[in-house]
């Protein structure tokens, strides 16, 4: 069965509306030629009429009588004037043709002569690196034509060149960054320095493309980013570079900035950080916006080498575990650090085999910041002790896994200082200051594909996350605000940030207590002493107490007295509390029974047989420069058998003296 054609409006019906087209836009041109006097004169009227409104407008109320009568006054000479109003009607026509010209002025086409001199002086100077003597039609020659190597070019306001397109020979090796250098080198000298410059090699279509770059806001101070958890906001870059912005308050104004989000989590591939720079290119003023963005989730523990105190106004903060700027302090928290890696990685590992989700606090981001952590490791070297960078092996390695991110910043001074594991795990790369492009490239892992400015600002730079495109870095200023040379917006700035102050609730203040020992016994009312034979009067005989915590009842010293020896019997009885005890005619070393309630140190043992009882020494002593001790009865259990010897042998002495 043979196949039907189309309908012939279906198989050349895009041709013919295409031709349709084409004829309308001509029709159109045509008609914009034919009625463009009419159009000019038109405008020219509109103009002169938006004139006369603004000339009635500003003329003063008590004027414009005046100002109206003379206007009469002139139609009136006119009107009866010979060929009067045909005269006028010609004289408006032509000022309205005059003002409705257009006024915008014809563009020169092509660059003028300064403007082709700069052009013909790249082009010259460009010769020896794009030309071969084996070439037989050069791209590139001298006194050769210059428009075919730059097809397109631009120049800004004073004359030179904002953006180009140079067209160089397939056998220029373009892969090679030496080679690339070179050019990018010299175009930056050549098209005028003071300016960066963004190259962008196309190594497909052998084109270089060369484009000036505006410079990045530094007036950007620390605030609340809006971003989610994990996320962290280094600094900002060039709009074209990233394809999300974010909304900030600065300058007195609010405007849309392309930020350098760094990820973090167990999701991440580049989970640490690595700072490098300069004394003053603005390392410790990333650690800080780092810390502040962090406190909002996580807890953060920082370690300063540097002793500067740049982190002073996070002690005791909520959130900050600790700033340690020793040698001990830091030895300690790092090895802290690595036991609680661990110990999230346990936990979390039990979790799942138990088919549960990960604990809470193995969930709370861990920051570790260590700046200028070869500081530590020379001084560690010094005295003999463990590097402190050895403990961030565990941290660096598990980290991502265990939700702790490890944060250092280091001086190019001290680069050979880094160990391999800080070398090894710390994927993003931030490089601060005025750096050349070997040392960019030996921290980044290739050169940046811009020039540096001449005057290179604070926390200006360069950052690699990963194995993405090196971006251009401007960090948001957030100095110490305990510093004299900060400004007092920054300041404030900083201070609205800070997390507040906590209070450990072992740091309220107490009353102190005065130590009590045996020798300084506390005061306390004499209490009138009882024996069992006789009641002694209490105005007779100056007590001292004796302390219960310190001093117990069976080892109070007094002095001897000479005394018959008598015989000492065990009895049993029931404790009963005694109150005080007679001592002004004996002398015990140790009373046996049970150790009090209070006594804290050894106790001599007293004998119990006869043998021993008498080696007793006594003397004899006057009754009434006795001093008698006593003791709480309530606090000294004792045996009634003990008392009744105890006070026969109180008898005997008193009938003996």
């Amino acid at each position: 069965m043979a196949r039907r054609p189309l309908p012939r409006i279906l198989s050349n019906g895009s041709a013919q509306i295409a031709r349709s087209r084409e004829l309308a836009r001509t029709a159109a041109d045509s008609a914009t030629d034919v009625l463009h006097p009419l159009i000019t004169v038109s405008r020219g009227l509109g103009r002169l009429a938006a004139a006369g409104r603004r000339k009635w407008a500003d003329t003063p109320k008590d004027k414009r009588g005046p100002l109206l009568f003379l206007a009469a006054s002139v139609v009136l000479v006119v009107a009866l004037a010979p060929y009067g109003p045909l005269l006028a009607a010609i004289a408006l026509m032509a000022a309205a043709a005059w003002h409705g010209r257009d006024r915008a002025p014809a563009e020169p086409e092509g660059p003028d002569e300064s403007q082709m001199q700069r052009l013909r002086s790249l082009y010259e100077s460009l010769v020896p690196y794009f030309s071969a003597p084996e070439d037989p039609a050069p791209l590139f020659d001298h006194g050769g034509d210059w428009e075919k190597a730059f097809p397109q070019y631009d120049f800004d306001d004073t004359g030179r060149v904002a953006h180009l397109v140079i067209r160089y020979p397939a056998y220029f090796p373009d892969g090679e960054a030496g080679a690339r250098a070179r050019i990018e080198q010299l175009l930056a000298a050549k098209a005028g320095r003071g300016r960066e410059y963004h190259f962008a090699w196309d190594e497909e279509a052998n084109q270089l493309t060369v484009g000036v770059l505006a410079p990045l806001p530094t007036d950007i101070a620390a605030q609340r980013f809006v971003t989610a958890p994990g996320e962290t906001v280094l600094g900002f870059t060039d709009p074209s570079e990233v394809q999300r912005t974010l909304p900030l308050g600065y300058g007195g104004e609010q405007r849309d900035v392309p930020p350098v989000v760094w990820r973090t989590g167990i999701r991440s591939t580049e989970p640490h950080l690595l700072v490098m720079g300069r004394p003053g290119s603005g390392t410790s003023t990333l650690l800080r916006s780092v810390a502040l963005q962090a406190l909002q989730y996580g807890d953060v523990l920082i370690v300063e080498g540097g002793g500067t105190g740049e982190y002073a106004c996070l002690t005791g903060r909520a959130g900050v575990l600790g700033v340690e700027c020793g040698l001990t302090g830091a030895l300690a928290s790092l090895e802290w650090a690595a036991h609680e890696t661990e110990r999230r990685l346990i936990a979390a590992n039990r979790a799942r085999q138990a088919g549960h989700p990960p604990p809470d606090d193995t969930r709370r981001p861990l920051w570790i910041l260590l700046d200028r952590p070869g500081a530590l490791t020379h001084l560690a070297a010094a005295e003999g002790r463990k590097d402190p960078q050895s403990l961030l092996q565990v941290p660096l390695r598990h980290g991502r896994a265990a939700q702790v991110t490890v944060v250092v910043a280091e001086g190019f001074d001290n680069a050979d200082v880094l160990g391999d594991a800080v070398r090894q795990h710390t994927r993003a790369r931030v490089v601060l200051g005025p750096v050349t492009p070997e040392q960019s490239a030996a921290v980044l892992g290739v050169p940046p594909h811009t020039t540096a400015p001449a005057q290179v600002p604070p926390g200006r730079g360069y950052a690699r996350l990963g194995d993405g495109p090196v971006l251009r870095l401007q960090v948001p200023a957030t100095p110490d605000p305990y510093d004299d040379a900060t400004s007092e917006a920054d300041r404030q700035a900083v201070l609205a940030l800070l997390p507040a102050r906590t209070t450990p609730a072992t740091a309220e203040p107490t009353e102190p207590q005065p130590p009590t020992t045996a020798t300084e016994p506390a005061p306390a009312e004499p209490q009138p002493q009882t024996t069992a034979t006789e009641p002694t009067p209490a105005e007779t005989a100056s007590v001292e107490t004796v302390p219960v915590k310190t001093v117990p009842v069976e080892a109070v010293p007094v002095r001897t007295f000479a005394v018959e020896v008598v015989p000492v019997k065990t009895y049993s009885a029931e404790a009963v509390p005694l109150k005080t005890v007679p001592v002004e005619a004996v002398s015990v070393k140790t009373v046996p029974g049970e150790k009090g309630p209070t006594q804290k140190g050894p106790t001599e043992k007293v004998p119990s047989d006869r043998t021993e009882m008498e080696k007793v020494r006594t003397e004899k002593v006057p009754a009434e420069t006795v001093q008698v001790e006593t003791v709480p009865a309530e606090t000294v259990p004792a045996k009634t058998s003990l008392a009744k010897a105890l006070a026969a042998d109180a008898v005997a002495a008193e009938s003996a003296t």
